[in-house]
């Protein structure tokens, strides 16, 4: 599968070395070293998927998460020292699709880029699913959410838990059931995780997040996505 990958990575070995990993892989690979560059370069000439240090100079890579997400949905894999689960879960709610730390294997990185790839490319000629549960549409072709019609706007780790939630209206999933769809490669983050992202739904889906009417808690056991209003 051959795509065409911007790394925007400062040190210029470790960006290098990502490099020749990639167009061994068959990719077609264009390196900066700075935020301001990567912006410019991921606007005017959007590639198939962005590998994203997290320490730029000049912009962060955060913030060019942030304005990319703003206009579109291409896979962003972030790079980063940080190590914490704080860190990883701000990397996810800003719409890092996935999220790696220094140090790392070069072809567990190329692996990681391959799944994204795989993701995000759909098949030509197919009849498009759409999930629904009441007034809530998924598209996950497009990756698209409407509520009553109007777009909603999801980050990748967000749209994921409510595409599986909406195949499947009125069920209930366990937490540990949604954190496998939402993750990749048993990367070490917790439960914690789908809580945050059902926090952020809520205030996108719901009139009032403190009294959800459509993501709702299953106590003890998790959520699940009710097709209707609940009962009060």
């Amino acid at each position: 599968m051959s795509a065409y990958v911007l790394v925007a990575e400062d040190d210029e070995k470790q960006a290098e070395l990502i490099r020749r990993y990639l167009v061994h892989d068959g990719h077609a690979v264009t390196v900066v070293h700075d935020g301001p560059t990567a912006l410019k370069e991921a606007t005017q000439r959007p590639p198939d998927l962005l590998v994203l240090d997290w320490m730029l100079p000049g912009l962060d890579g955060m913030e060019i998460c942030r304005r990319i997400r703003a206009t579109g949905d291409m896979p962003i894999l972030m790079l980063t020292a940080r190590s914490t689960e704080d860190d990883l879960l701000l990397g996810l709610d800003i719409g890092a699709d996935d999220y790696m730390t220094k140090p790392y294997r070069p072809r567990e990185l190329v692996a990681r880029i391959r799944t994204l790839l795989r993701r995000s490319r759909r098949p030509e000629h197919t009849e498009e699913v759409l999930l629904k549960a009441g007034p809530l549409t998924v598209a996950p072709d497009r990756h698209e959410v409407s509520l009553h019609g109007r777009p909603v706007n999801c980050t990748p780790g967000e749209f994921r838990l409510l595409s599986t939630l909406a195949a499947a209206p009125d069920r209930v999933f366990t937490r540990a059931q949604l954190l496998h769809c939402i993750t990749d490669h048993g990367r070490a983050v917790t439960e914690r995780t789908v809580d945050m992202h059902v926090v952020n739904l809520r205030k996108k889906i719901e009139t009032s997040p403190h009294r959800p009417e459509f993501l709702l808690t299953v106590h003890g056991v998790g959520y699940k996505l009710s097709r209707g209003r609940r009962e009060v």
